[in-house]
């Protein structure tokens, strides 16, 4: 592939927008939901959908760590994350929740389907059981240390970047 070299423009595939929503169920840090704007708008996904006491813009906190991504990634709040999934379900996306419950894959031995959905959970108590009971697979990263999970922005980063690099060469 070439190299590209800083102000060159992007391949169309490489600006094509990622066919995914990011969901997020009770987040309570306005600095993590920032950092996962920013993440939406680097791998161009389709939007956020901000659920439950979620911070969403505009809002201050939000705005200094998302640097501007909170006013172009598209963002739509629900009170209650089952009536985000609802709507992703009759567009046929494949949700997926990204947590450590039983069952869950491997995020590197996971076959994506898009478009997608991947829900995150709230930073201390994960994802709510109403939502995971919604969900079509449980994706999660493999954590051997005293934790068994990571900070939600950088478990974003993850997936989201691995969704990008299977749509990228699907």
């Amino acid at each position: 592939m070439p190299e590209l070299r800083l102000g060159d423009q992007p391949t169309p595939r490489e600006a094509t927008t990622l066919p995914a929503i990011i969901v997020l169920d009770r987040l309570r840090s306005a600095y993590n939901t920032g950092n996962i704007f920013r993440l939406a708008d680097a791998v161009q996904a389709e939007g956020v959908y901000a659920c439950g006491y979620t911070p969403s813009p505009p809002q201050d906190r939000l705005a200094k760590t998302a640097m501007g991504c909170d006013r172009t990634v598209p963002c739509r709040h629900f009170d209650e994350t089952r009536q985000a999934l609802a709507e992703l379900r009759a567009k046929n996306y494949c949700i997926y929740a990204v947590d450590t419950v039983v069952g869950a894959q491997c995020y590197s031995d996971c076959q994506l389907q898009f478009p997608c959905a991947f829900v995150f959970g709230n930073e201390a108590l994960g994802i709510s059981s109403e939502a995971l009971s919604l969900c079509d697979g449980y994706i999660q990263l493999p954590a051997v240390g005293r934790k068994n999970s990571i900070n939600v922005g950088n478990c974003a980063a993850v997936i989201l970047f691995e969704a990008f690099r299977q749509f990228r060469i699907a």
